[in-house]
């Protein structure tokens, strides 16, 4: 079976530069090989002092990528990723705890709120990058207490931006309608990562 893997022909070891499940699996999906390697770096530090949210997702997402590269010593394409919710001009990060997932929800429910998440593709040795962003427009029905309640228990809501991860069940049955590309919201914008992959692979080609 063809997948979209042996479609591009990648020629370089990739690298995703991510802990995040949700990432892993939808590479896979398309059929790549990779290796993982979390970057440590403080996002905030990084983010706070930028207002522009796809400007603050695209300069996390480079440096994920640059973190990563300090760790390898072989030629590969680093690909890091950075998502956030934002409603009404706030940025929702993960809940530091189940109150403040609790909060959160209660918050997005009856709303309609933004994800954005940046994409950096870095080259080592050369340094070379690529970057792009995705905005996606959510919106939630209202949602009971209850359904938060049994939501949080799951343990889900805890390592997710906005506390929500539309993949989950609960998740999914909270969104009401989406506009703009599903796969943003899970982290992973599919056709942003191959549109940029093909080009870079090119650009990477034509400077040899």
């Amino acid at each position: 079976m063809v997948r979209i893997a042996d479609v591009i022909k990648l020629d370089k070891k990739l690298v995703l530069a991510s802990s995040s499940a949700r990432r892993k699996k939808l590479l896979e999906m398309l059929g790549f090989e990779f290796e993982v390697i979390s970057p440590d770096i403080d996002e905030q530090q990084i983010s706070n002092e930028i207002y522009d949210f796809s400007l603050k997702v695209i300069e996390v997402a480079k440096a994920k990528a640059l973190k990563v590269s300090q760790l390898i010593n072989y030629e590969s394409i680093i690909l890091s990723a950075d998502t956030i919710v934002v409603l009404d001009g706030m940025v929702l990060t993960k809940p530091v705890d189940e109150y403040e997932a609790k909060i959160m929800l209660k918050k997005l429910s009856n709303r309609t709120h933004l994800v954005f998440t940046g994409l950096a593709l870095l080259h080592t040795p050369s340094f070379t990058y690529k970057t792009c962003f995705r905005r996606t427009e959510v919106s939630f029905r209202q949602i009971e207490e209850q359904e938060i309640d049994a939501y949080i228990l799951s343990g889900s809501p805890l390592d997710k931006a906005g506390a929500y991860g539309i993949q989950d069940d609960f998740g999914a049955v909270f969104v009401k309608s989406v506009n703009g590309c599903f796969y943003n919201i899970v982290g992973l914008p599919i056709e942003a990562f191959y549109s940029s992959l093909k080009q870079f692979i090119n650009e990477l080609e034509n400077k040899r």
